[in-house]
């Protein structure tokens, strides 16, 4: 089976860098039934940046809202998932180094049962020529 690859929406949120703050942010979106396809987080400056890439970003944003989190985006990003195999990652990451394009970051993980999934980010202005390059859908 071939390489999915589409444009999402992600949002995120800046936080302390403390025990719990994740656990408590999540317990937010599980009480309000807001499914992630993704969920990344990594320290920025004194604090912590928090991305959600939600399966639906209206009942995200209601639900940020209602917690009354300072939510920035929707922004873009791409999200990957296919068969594992030796190098799935460097086939993609080498596609777009061919096509002159920066990865800003990526997170890719070994999904299990023979599959693999990823959300790779470059700056916005290559969101749609990072999308074409890899076939997205």
């Amino acid at each position: 089976m071939a390489d999915t690859v589409r444009l999402v929406e992600y949002f995120y949120v800046m936080a302390p860098q403390k025990p719990g703050v994740g656990a408590a942010l999540l317990a937010e979106l599980r009480q309000a039934g807001v499914n992630l396809l993704a969920f990344t987080g990594f320290p920025s400056g004194r604090g912590a940046q928090i991305d959600f890439v939600p399966e639906d970003p209206a009942a995200f944003r209601a639900a940020a809202r209602k917690a009354k989190w300072k939510v920035t985006g929707p922004k873009r990003a791409l999200r990957i998932e296919g068969d594992d195999r030796p190098g799935a990652i460097a086939e993609i990451m080498q596609k777009l180094a061919d096509a002159k394009l920066n990865v800003t970051a990526i997170d890719a993980v070994c999904a299990g049962a023979g599959r693999y999934g990823a959300i790779l980010w470059v700056a916005p202005r290559d969101v749609t020529k990072a999308a074409r390059t890899l076939g997205a859908a």
